[in-house]
């Protein structure tokens, strides 16, 4: 009886961690299968430039059109979006060479946004380059350390990989793991 009783918790806690898998799994195909419907929501927005809604008034600035700023904003929000799923889902050892194209996008959101600027995308390289720095160097370490192993054992390529793979068991050990 003694060794029944672990072994139902085990398989409990096991069947609990699959059911709370299946359902993030769940929201996360939602949210990508859905990305080509929140692109095409800019149609909904009025081509004038005042755009009153029951929750917010939005003054078109440079564009001269809401429905033009909402196109321009949703054609960074939505690769934003499917980058910052990919990092924090991707369990391959390069995957910081994705926060490169994150902070890109969220320059040129933040330029979107800001009323004032002629130009979104331009000067952004000088902002992405202090990260750069960091990242690239850092993933070319790893890399070198992978081949370094590769030629001293008989591992395949893939056992490697496996090694630097990265496993948090939740969520947030994922988020602090970065901070």
């Amino acid at each position: 009886m003694d060794k029944k009783q672990p072994l139902e918790k085990t398989k409990s806690k096991f069947l609990s961690q699959d059911k709370k898998s299946l359902i993030i799994g769940s929201i996360i195909a939602t949210i990508i299968a859905t990305t080509p419907y929140l692109f095409y929501l800019y149609e909904s927005v009025p081509n004038e430039k005042v755009w009153n809604t029951f929750l917010f008034t939005y003054h078109s600035g440079f564009y001269e059109n809401a429905q033009t700023s909402i196109w321009v904003l949703a054609t960074k929000v939505i690769p934003l979006l499917l980058l910052i799923i990919w990092f924090f889902t991707c369990r391959h050892w390069w995957f910081h060479a994705l926060l490169v194209p994150i902070v890109m996008y969220s320059y040129q959101i933040s330029s979107t946004i800001s009323s004032d600027l002629l130009y979104i995308d331009s000067n952004q390289l000088m902002y992405l380059i202090p990260i750069m720095a960091i990242i690239v160097p850092s993933i070319y370490l790893i890399r070198a350390r992978i081949f370094n192993s590769i030629n001293d054992a008989n591992k395949s390529l893939e056992d490697l990989e496996e090694e630097f793979k990265m496993s948090p068991k939740s969520f947030w050990d994922k988020i602090k793991q970065y901070f």
